[in-house]
C-alpha cells in the first residue's frame, strides 16, 4: 500500500496557526502546518512538495503573490474579501479564494457605527471633552432617515440586518435590479433617480472597472444638503477631490473608512474638516477576524481532505 503524504498548509505567521489549532478539533489529522509569510522562497519543508493551501498575509498580499510562480499549489486562500488587485498579481495556474464569511459582520458594525457617530455628533462631543467643555447639542437621528445602501453582497446584507433595529427607511442598490424576500433591489443604473431622496448613503460595492470613481462629483451633487456619505468599500470607488469640495463647502458630511490614496497623507485637508470622520481602513480589524479566518481555513482543509471543491473561489489564473 502506497502511503500518501500529509496535506501541507502554509500560514503567514504564528497568530493564524494558533487560531487554527484552537478551532474545535484542532488541526485535522494528516495535515502539516508551516509558517511562511511569502516574503521569500518557501521553507525547505515546503519547497520540494505540493502545497495544498497557501494563506498569504492579510495586508500587502498581492505584492507577494509572485513568489507562487511555478509552485504546485492547490488553493490560495486570501484573508480578505476584496481581490481587485489580485488578477494582475497572481501567477498563472492558481486557484484563488477570498475570505467571504470572515469580515462581513465587523465591516457592517463599523459602517453602522460610523453612521451613528456622524449622525449623533459624537466626534463633536469628543473634541469638546478633549477641551474640557460640556457641549450639549441636538443632532440628527439615525431613526426615520432615508438610507441608500449601495452594494448588496455579503457586507451589504450584514449592514441591512444591523440597520433593521434602527427604524430606517432602507433602499437597496445592487449591480442589477431584482427582488428577494425583503422586496425590491434597485439596479445601479437607477442611482440618479434615487440619490436626491437619500439622507444617508452607505457605499459597500466591490472595486471594479464599473465602480471605480462611482462616487464622483455628479453622484455627490445629486444628494440633498446635509446628506451623509459612508464609504466602507474601497477608496478608489470615490473621487477624493469631489469629496473634498463638497465637505469643504459644508454641504455634505462624510464618514470614510477607506480613502484614495491610502493611507491618507499626513496633513491632508480632509483630516481638518469637522464634517468628515475618518477611520484608517479597519472594517475587518477586530477580534472576530482571526477565529473566523481559522474556521474558514479549517473548512477548506477538510474539503480538500475529502476531495471536495473549496469555498469562495473567485479566480482561476
Amino acid at each position: 500500500m502506497t502511503e500518501h503524504p500529509n496535506l501541507l498548509v502554509t500560514v503567514p505567521g504564528a497568530t493564524l496557526r494558533r487560531a487554527l489549532e484552537q478551532t474545535p478539533g484542532g488541526v485535522p489529522a494528516g495535515v502539516d502546518v508551516v509558517e511562511w509569510d511569502m516574503s521569500g522562497p518557501p521553507p525547505a519543508e515546503a519547497s520540494a512538495r505540493r502545497i495544498g493551501i497557501v494563506v498569504p498575509p492579510y495586508m500587502g498580499a498581492s505584492a507577494r503573490l509572485g513568489v507562487l510562480d511555478r509552485l504546485d499549489v492547490g488553493l490560495v486562500q486570501s484573508q480578505s474579501i476584496g481581490y481587485d488587485d489580485v488578477p494582475d498579481a497572481l501567477p498563472p495556474g492558481h486557484v484563488f479564494a477570498n475570505a467571504a464569511s470572515v469580515h462581513e459582520t465587523s465591516t457592517a458594525e463599523l459602517a453602522v457605527g460610523l453612521a451613528i457617530a456622524a449622525q449623533r455628533g459624537i466626534p463633536d462631543f469628543v473634541r469638546a471633552a478633549d477641551e474640557g467643555r460640556w457641549a450639549p447639542a441636538r443632532h440628527a437621528s439615525l431613526a426615520d432617515r432615508r438610507v441608500l445602501l449601495v452594494g448588496y453582497g455579503g457586507v451589504g446584507r450584514a449592514i441591512e440586518d444591523r440597520l433593521a433595529g434602527f427604524e430606517v427607511e432602507l433602499t437597496r442598490v445592487a449591480s442589477r435590479a431584482r427582488a428577494d424576500e425583503r422586496g425590491r433591489i434597485h439596479g445601479v443604473d437607477e442611482l440618479p433617480a434615487l440619490l436626491p431622496a437619500a439622507e444617508i448613503v452607505i457605499v459597500v460595492v466591490p472595486l471594479s472597472g464599473a465602480t471605480t470613481g462611482l462616487v464622483d462629483a455628479a453622484f455627490l451633487a445629486a444628494l440633498p444638503d446635509g446628506a451623509l456619505v459612508v464609504n466602507v468599500a474601497r477608496g478608489a470607488v470615490a473621487d477624493t477631490d469631489a469629496i473634498l469640495a463638497e465637505a469643504a463647502s459644508g454641504r455634505l458630511r462624510f464618514a470614510l473608512d477607506v480613502t484614495q490614496p491610502e493611507p491618507l497623507p499626513e496633513g491632508h485637508p480632509l483630516f481638518a474638516l469637522t464634517n468628515v470622520l475618518i477611520s484608517p481602513h479597519v472594517g475587518g480589524a477586530t477580534t472576530a477576524m482571526m477565529p473566523r479566518m481559522a474556521r474558514l481555513l479549517r473548512d477548506q482543509i477538510e474539503r480538500m481532505l475529502r476531495g471536495d471543491e473549496p469555498r469562495n473561489v473567485v479566480l482561476r489564473s
